[in-house]
């Protein structure tokens, strides 16, 4: 759908002008190849380099063929690169030559931005057509240690918008300066990713990223410039940056949300420095909504939103297909009763014959089980409980007596400590469907289980904090309410000593760290009332909002950076962005619970429009994905498609009914 806008609104939207920041831009360029190979921010206190460095030192996989500013584009199907200049590089204008096409890059300084100018010019004698260019922009995106990102890695938050495309840069802990860029002339249709592979930082690393102009067609003599502004932007993040946008002159779109029922209407507005306009757009066709917008005299923009039938008949078809297509019934199997993996592209459950861990019966697979103990609790259901009540049976079979948990029924798989509060919180749960009290013990001793061999300072997933505590009490169980208590209060005060100084665990540093520790606080605050545990949930927020993104699209909107869960837990074992993954919902809980203890419902807002965001990942047939690769490519490969397994996604329907639980 395209809509022209050509009136304004005056005001409503307008932000007014503000001082960002007076911090300049530095950078320095490699005097072979004529590309950046540093930028910095001045006055930063850190000196961090927002760029990865391309010597082989940083990471010995990336040379000087990723400097920032080279590039590529295929030309009658003939891959044609930038590498080495023309003309000394120590000149105002670098030129460089790939076949009939000469790129001139200039770099100046307008205030205290850095502008780059990439024009493109045919020197030939036809028409030529410049198809699927790139142009590194290699941000240093990765973790090494969480003490080392926290100050000198950044989370970059692409929006390949066109005309109004943009990257910011947020320093991951939160804290500025932080940095943007902005598309000023031409357009950025889409971005790839570079080297990923497990012999190349496996989920530790992010990869080379690679913008997309538009694709371009010269006549002879005939030119095109891209331009994009480099800035510094301030304290308040997403607020600063754009502002900043605002007031260079940019423009910015967003919705009121990004996932609609059918037949409600989106208000997406667009706005400039001194204009606004909001226009109302009936949602009537299932799926992806792709609404073009035309500014400025032919300038053009978009915004993804998604249309569903209704939450509920999503949930509702979602809960029936498990039950009748993932859960495994066969009385001579160790599995009878689990759900498992099911293939999409086979139309069948996924048995795991590979013997891969993350398609194991047990692990990760555990959230449909709680998923349908929450949904039975509010929707009581003969077939949800017969189903339910058998996996119960099943679920015991991963632990032995002693509640020491296993991936597997044979228990030959990794002892691995995020198994234990999942199968403790389905546990708890099956309480709360059921009122059985042998289902409040096995919780409590699965949680003791993991603190006898995990201790107390393992940042795990999803602790039930406040469903174990309030379950034990309705229970009757004080003495095990007041062991339980105390293990979280050690827990606790572990956390809010380590703050920022996150200890490695299966990803050197992630937001599935940061996000639970969050939330885990928040829950101790709210069942205590310590005030130190709430400091200590604030003191973290900042690096976990880092994460989210904001760009218009219910990929991408307040949805957190992650980019190995497609490998992982994939069919097709692709690295890359996925956008969205279910574990982003994670900082839906941790806000929900954050804007509980303060009142602050904003927090309350943005949780509710992430778990709506992850249902993106449910079809309206009741199947499912456990990940979107989002990026145009990986390695040079198509991507931008939902992977075939349904894996482990269905945690993300478990955070939409913890969020939106009043």
């Amino acid at each position: 759908m395209k809509y022209k806008l050509s009136c304004v609104i005056l005001c409503a939207l307008y932000f007014g002008s503000t001082n960002i920041s007076a911090q300049k831009i530095s950078y320095g360029t490699d005097s072979e190849t004529g590309a950046i190979s540093q930028i910095s921010i001045g006055n930063d206190e850190t000196q961090m380099n927002w760029i990865l460095k391309t010597d082989h030192s940083q990471y010995e996989w990336i040379g000087k063929e990723y400097g920032w500013g080279l590039g590529f584009f295929y030309l009658n199907d003939r891959l044609q690169k930038w590498e080495k200049p023309e003309n000394p590089v120590k000149s105002a204008m670098i030129t460089y030559k790939a076949g009939d096409i000469s790129i001139t890059v200039k770099r100046f300084y307008k205030e205290n931005d850095l502008v780059e100018e990439y024009t493109f010019g045919n020197t030939g004698e036809e028409t030529l057509e410049l198809i699927d260019a790139g142009i590194n922009t290699p941000f240093n995106d990765n973790y090494p240690d969480a003490e080392t990102c926290i100050t000198n890695r950044c989370n970059a938050h692409i929006w390949a918008g066109g005309n109004a495309a943009y990257v910011n840069a947020v320093r991951m802990g939160g804290s500025a300066p932080h940095l943007g860029l902005a598309v000023i002339e031409g357009a950025i249709k889409s971005y790839e990713i570079r080297e990923r592979d497990r012999q190349k930082g496996m989920s530790n690393f992010r990869g080379v990223i690679i913008l997309n102009p538009e694709n371009i067609t010269l006549k002879p003599k005939e030119s095109y410039t891209l331009s994009w502004r480099i800035f510094a932007h301030g304290g308040n993040g997403w607020d600063d940056f754009n502002l900043k946008l605002l007031d260079l002159g940019g423009i910015q779109v967003q919705s009121d949300r990004y996932v609609y029922e059918k037949g409600e209407r989106a208000a997406i507005q667009l706005y400039s420095k001194q204009d606004g306009y909001t226009l109302y757009v009936p949602v009537e066709r299932l799926g992806e909504n792709r609404i073009e917008l035309v500014y400025n005299g032919g300038k053009k923009t978009n915004i993804d939103i998604l249309c569903i039938s209704s939450i509920e008949n999503l949930i509702e078809k979602r809960i029936n297909f498990i039950i009748d297509n993932q859960q495994y019934n066969n009385p001579d199997d160790s599995r009878d009763g689990a759900y498992l993996v099911y293939d999409n592209e086979t139309d069948r459950i996924y048995l795991n014959d590979a013997k891969r861990s993350d398609c194991d019966e047990g692990r990760e697979r555990l959230g449909m089980g709680v998923l349908l103990a929450k949904y039975y609790q509010k929707n009581k259901n003969e077939k949800v409980k017969h189903s339910l009540l058998k996996y119960a049976e099943f679920v015991r079979t991963l632990q032995r007596d002693d509640y020491t948990t296993f991936s597997t029924a044979d228990h030959k798989s990794k002892n691995r400590g995020y198994n234990y509060p999942w199968v403790a919180e389905f546990y708890f749960e099956m309480y709360q469907a059921t009122g059985d009290k042998q289902f409040a013990i096995d919780g409590y001793e699965t949680m003791q289980a993991m603190y006898r061999q995990f201790g107390y300072g393992f940042y795990a997933i999803h602790i039930p904090v406040r469903l174990a505590l309030q379950v034990l009490k309705q229970a009757g169980m004080t003495d095990k309410y007041e062991d339980l208590k105390t293990d979280f209060l050690k827990t606790g005060d572990i956390f809010v000593q380590n703050g920022l100084n996150y200890p490695k665990h299966e990803v050197n540093y992630e937001q599935s760290i940061v996000a639970p520790s969050v939330t885990f606080l928040a829950q101790l605050y709210l069942e205590t009332g310590i005030s130190k545990y709430l400091d200590g949930a604030k003191h973290q927020l900042p690096a976990l909002e880092s994460f989210n993104g904001r760009q218009p699209s219910y990929h991408l909107n307040e949805i957190a950076v992650r980019h190995w869960d497609g490998y992982w837990f994939g069919k097709r074992k692709f690295w890359g962005d996925t956008f969205p993954h279910y574990w982003s919902a994670l900082t839906g809980e941790a806000f929900h619970y954050y804007s509980l203890c303060t009142g602050d419902t904003t927090y309350q807002k943005r949780a509710e429009n992430i778990v709506r965001n992850n249902l993106s990942l449910f079809s309206e047939n009741g199947k499912a994905s456990c990940a979107y690769l989002y990026p145009c490519k990986v390695n040079g490969i198509q991507v931008q498609f939902y992977d075939e397994y349904a894996n482990d996604q269905d945690w993300a329907l478990v955070s939409y009914f913890m969020v939106n639980d009043k």
